[in-house]
């Protein structure tokens, strides 16, 4: 039996993009868990991909929950796990490696969505699009202080710097929102290499009407046509029936893409 009450179709897609000669990324689709998660790993060339590959390993490892809380408190702690063995791995390197993440927990009609950094979670909700996470960054603190316009941002020399991500300091700063599960929810959830090439109208365009396997690989076809400077990962998932079309139950899918 899934975690999550309402029936759910899920899917998910990584590639290293146009620029970039390996894939830091990872994610984990675990529908009977009721959790999905991307993660963008930071430190170069066999670094980065370490990070973010303890961050699905500790989560993988979840397990059925008893209840909602219970699956947070699961999440919470093999994440705690995963920024001490990514510590550990930097201490050792003698360099600082880390991962942002951004996850969905569904379970019992409700969900959380968790992350660090510019990993970012989405709800398309009535063919309406929101952006459920907000950035670590330091373009978005100058933005929430009035500092800078919207459009400066968009341009602004700094606005890749991270604030927040697992395993650079002993002490994890995640963010966290939650709310109750509608039929025809779609949760998008990308690391900044979508992001960076494909606006929010455009996403939520690509995901009301389609499967989340022919939304994902069309979101992916487009960052790459327009010339995937950085990797790439989506995970979709959607909720239910209603407006946005009936689902099957527990069906999930994962692909790997290297062309």
């Amino acid at each position: 039996m899934s975690s999550v009450a309402l029936p759910v179709e899920s899917f998910g897609v990584s590639h290293k993009g146009c620029v970039r000669d390996h894939n830091e990324d990872n994610y984990l689709i675990e529908p009977q868990t009721g959790l999905w998660v991307v993660a963008d790993g930071m430190g170069g060339h066999e670094a980065g991909e370490v990070a973010s590959a303890s961050i699905v390993d500790h989560l993988a490892t979840i397990g059925i929950a008893s209840s909602a809380p219970d699956l947070r408190a699961r999440f919470e702690d093999r994440l705690s796990r995963a920024n001490s063995e990514i510590r550990d791995i930097s201490r050792s390197r003698g360099i600082t490696i880390g991962s942002t993440f951004a996850a969905l927990l569904a379970m019992d009609g409700r969900f959380a969505c968790l992350w660090a950094g510019d990993s970012r979670v989405y709800l398309v909700r009535n063919s309406v699009i929101f952006q459920v996470s907000k950035d670590h960054t330091e373009v978005q603190e100058l933005l929430d202080r009035g500092m800078i316009s919207a459009e400066e941002a968009l341009t602004w020399p700094r606005r890749h710097v991270i604030t927040h991500a697992v395993g650079v300091s002993d002490e994890l700063e995640i963010d966290f929102q939650q709310g109750e599960l509608m039929p025809g929810d779609v949760f998008v959830l990308s690391t900044d290499g979508l992001t960076a090439h494909v606006s929010d109208a455009e996403i939520e365009a690509a995901v009301i009407s389609a499967t989340p396997q022919a939304a994902c690989r069309s979101l992916l076809d487009t960052v790459l046509a327009r010339g995937g400077t950085d990797n790439v990962t989506i995970v979709l998932v959607k909720i239910g029936g209603g407006r946005n079309g009936a689902l099957h139950s527990d069906r999930s899918g994962a692909e790997s893409l290297a062309r």
